[in-house]
Parts: structure tokens; C-alpha cells; sequence
């Protein structure tokens, strides 16, 4: 059964000094809030607060008897503002960063009278968020997980970002193009090459890694609006939590990486942690072996799994 989509109303200053009304939408899983530890997830750039259940993007780690066991804690997730879930879409997307909707999911729960949360986990955008969250309030959260993510948008994220802003700002199917060069970043080369082998579909003439990549773009395009996509994309150039303040996180730290990860390569999260590591003790790495890439974190679930089950 899916999880009541409840929201909260209020009004928002961006650091663009822009007044917006937010209609932060969110849901929540297992055991009823104030009842149990809070579980924080944070989505990533096209999923949603539907993290559980028949249709929940994450089902595979989150619900009764999962790693993360609704029979034991309480699983919130917003909404990202602007991402079209609750209908609610920003035209101005430029005047959000993914700090502003660290401070907006701040307030949400300050609303909502969450003071403290067990964990915080999110994967890609979603992780970037948490970091900011938690420099911006140190002692918010026990256990830190972020997920194929890093703290900051480096300039090789920025730049196939920068790509996808130039193709979702085109007119000819913008959104469909953007999703298949996102779709080359969130895989590998050794990803297509081993699935498709060159293979060729006569009936539609066509590549099947090609009708593939078409299928991904068109899919997308029926479920999610060009202005969330935009919005998100905006998002995930903009990662840019103060490095001064990690050290004064609080939270047990796990970064997970993924070795063959394009869009946060891998060494740059062990950059992160070991630097963090020379000034806070409560700070470790785990990294997914695949040859998927960045979507190794919503594939590769038995490893996923084993690594937050020892850290919960």
C-alpha cells in the first residue's frame, strides 16, 4: 500500500533573495513518526518521495524485513520542490540551489518538530543535499550514508551538466536527448558493450543499444517535465557544501562509492574521505564493485545491502 502523500505550506527566501511559496510534499514509511528512529532519505534527480512499497524506486532496500526495516524505523522522504511529483513545478529554476533545498528540507522538519535523525541516507543528488544539510546543522544525524556522491560538483560533473542544460534549453525533443547523454553517464562503456554486443534489430533498423538509448529518452519524457528536469540538473551542477564545516559533522560517517562511477568518480570520494579522516575518527569508505557505473547504486542491491546492513 502506498504511503500517504502529505505536505507541509510555507514560505522560502532563496540565498537568490527570492520569495517562493513551498508546498513540500513528503512521505512517510513504517512506524509512525516520534515512535521509532528516523530514517532521512533523499531522492536523486528523477526519483521521488515513493521510496517503498508495490512502486517505491528503492523496494529493494527499504520496507518490512528490508536493510532498512519499516518494522523498526520511521522512513521520511520529500520531495524535492520543483520535481513535479506533488504538480507543484518552478520556472525560474536558476534561483535554487541544491543549498536552498538543504535549508527547505530543514525547515520541513523543523515543522514537522524532528529535532534529531537516526540516519540520513541519500544517493547522487539526494547524498549532495544530505551534506549540505549537515554542515549547515552538525548534530542533526547519527549515521551519514552518501551514496555515489560527493560533497561538491566537480568540474567534470559541471561540465556534463553544462551539456545536459544545453540540450534541455534546445527545441528539437529536448528532454528525450538530454536523458540519453545523461543515460552515457550514468553507465559505462563496458556496461553497453557487454549487454549489447554490437547486436542489430532489423525490424526497427536500428541498434539495440540505440533503441535502448531511445526507449530510456522517450520513457522519461512521458513521465517527468522538462521543467523538473531542468530544475534537477540545475540542482546537481550547484553541489557546493562549505568544506570548512565537514570536519564539524557530528554523524558517523559512511561514503559508498562505486569504482566505475563517471558522473562521481570514485577517487574523488576517497579524496573526501581521507582527508576527513585526519581530523574526525567516525569517518569510513565502502565502495560497489560493477561495471555499471553510476547506476550501480539502484542495481547492484546485494552489495548495497550487505554495506548498510553493518552500518545500521
Amino acid at each position: 500500500m502506498e504511503a500517504e502523500l502529505k505536505h507541509i505550506n510555507f514560505s522560502y527566501q532563496t540565498a537568490s533573495q527570492k520569495e517562493y511559496h513551498i508546498p513540500l510534499s513528503y512521505q512517510l514509511f513504517g512506524k509512525d513518526l516520534f515512535t521509532a528512529p528516523v530514517i532521512l532519505v533523499n531522492h536523486a534527480l528523477t526519483g521521488n518521495s515513493n521510496v517503498s512499497g508495490e512502486k517505491g524506486w528503492w523496494k529493494q532496500l527499504i520496507g518490512e524485513g528490508q536493510v532498512i526495516d519499516t518494522k523498526k524505523y520511521t522512513v521520511l522522504c520529500f520531495n524535492i520542490p520543483g520535481n513535479g511529483y506533488n504538480d507543484f513545478l518552478i520556472d525560474e529554476y536558476e534561483d535554487f540551489t541544491s543549498s536552498d533545498i538543504a535549508e527547505i528540507f530543514l525547515k520541513g522538519l523543523e515543522i514537522l518538530s524532528v529535532r534529531n535523525l537516526y540516519a540520513i541516507i541519500g544517493g547522487s543528488l539526494g547524498g549532495g543535499i544530505g551534506w549540505e544539510m549537515l554542515a549547515k546543522k552538525p548534530h542533526l544525524a547519527e549515521i551519514f550514508i552518501p551514496i555515489a556522491c560527493d560533497f561538491k560538483t566537480h568540474d567534470w560533473l559541471h561540465a556534463q551538466c553544462l551539456v545536459q542544460k544545453f540540450l534541455l534549453n534546445g527545441n528539437d525533443e529536448p528532454l528525450q536527448k538530454a536523458r540519453i547523454h545523461a543515460m552515457l553517464c550514468y553507465r559505462t562503456p563496458q556496461s553497453l558493450n557487454d549487454r549489447f554486443q554490437n547486436k542489430y534489430n532489423k525490424e526497427k533498423q536500428q541498434l539495440e543499444s540505440e533503441d535502448w538509448l531511445i526507449y530510456h529518452g522517450n520513457a522519461l519524457n512521458e513521465r517527468f517535465s522538462l521543467k523538473s528536469y531542468r530544475l534537477m540538473n540545475h540542482l546537481l551542477m550547484n553541489i557546493n557544501t562549505d568544506e570548512k564545516m565537514l570536519e564539524k559533522i557530528v554523524a558517523r560517517m559512511h561514503m559508498i562509492s562505486v569504482d566505475t562511477d563517471l558522473f562521481f568518480p570514485a577517487s574523488e570520494i576517497r579524496m573526501c574521505f581521507e582527508k576527513l579522516k585526519k581530523k574526525k575518527e567516525d569517518v569510513f569508505y565502502h565502495e560497489i564493485q560493477s561495471i555499471h557505473g553510476h547506476d550501480a547504486f539502484l542495481m547492484e542491491y546485494k552489495q548495497l545491502n550487505n554495506i548498510i546492513k553493518n552500518i545500521l
